[in-house]
Order: structure tokens, then sequence, then C-alpha cells
């Protein structure tokens, strides 16, 4: 991938750099039609105009190995639910009754 002062890879993640913030984040706000300005105004105040810009411009420089990075993380926890699931369904189904139990069917 291409180096930014921006971004940084932690362990199998990437931060902004000096950051606790995942570039997962602001790669999520950005497709979901957020503005770089939205991004930082509403999603992550600390975070300077040019630091959103700047990941931004990370994912979109390196956007097919971030694309599988993200799609490799969703899958992952999928799989992770489903062991819970499993693990304890029981509970899970007491939870699902109780959800339709509570919200009116459509």
């Amino acid at each position: 991938m291409k180096p930014s002062p921006y971004v940084e890879l932690r362990g199998e993640g990437w931060y902004l750099a000096g950051e606790r913030i995942s570039v997962d984040s602001i790669i999520y706000s950005f497709r979901d039609g957020l503005s770089p300005e939205a991004i930082s105004r509403e999603c992550f105040p600390r975070l300077t105009l040019e630091q959103v810009y700047g990941a931004i411009t990370f994912y979109l420089a390196n956007r097919t190995e971030l694309d599988a990075y993200l799609e490799k993380g969703e899958a992952e926890a999928e799989e992770w639910r489903a062991a819970q699931r499993a693990k304890d369904s029981a509970f899970v189904e007491k939870m699902a009754r109780a959800r339709r139990e509570l919200l009116p069917t459509p």
C-alpha cells in the first residue's frame, strides 16, 4: 500500500496516525455518503479536516486492498456472532421471543 503520513498500521488494523480512531470508521462514514466536513464535525470532532481528508485519500489510493480488509473484518465479525448464537442458543431464542412480543409486527 502507498504510505501516508495520516494513516498507520497497528497490529492488523489501520488507524489515523497518533489516534485511536480506526480508518474503518472514516471509510464507513464516507461510504455512507458523509462529506469529509460532516465526518470531521459530526462523527469525529477531535479530528482535523486535514486528517479526515488524509484518511479518505489513503482509502481511495488503496481501495482494492482496503475493501478486501473491510470484507475480511466483516466476515470475521459474522463468524464471531454465529459462534455466540450457537454457544448460547437458549438465550438468543429468549431474546428473539422478547423482541417479537415487544415490537409490533409490520
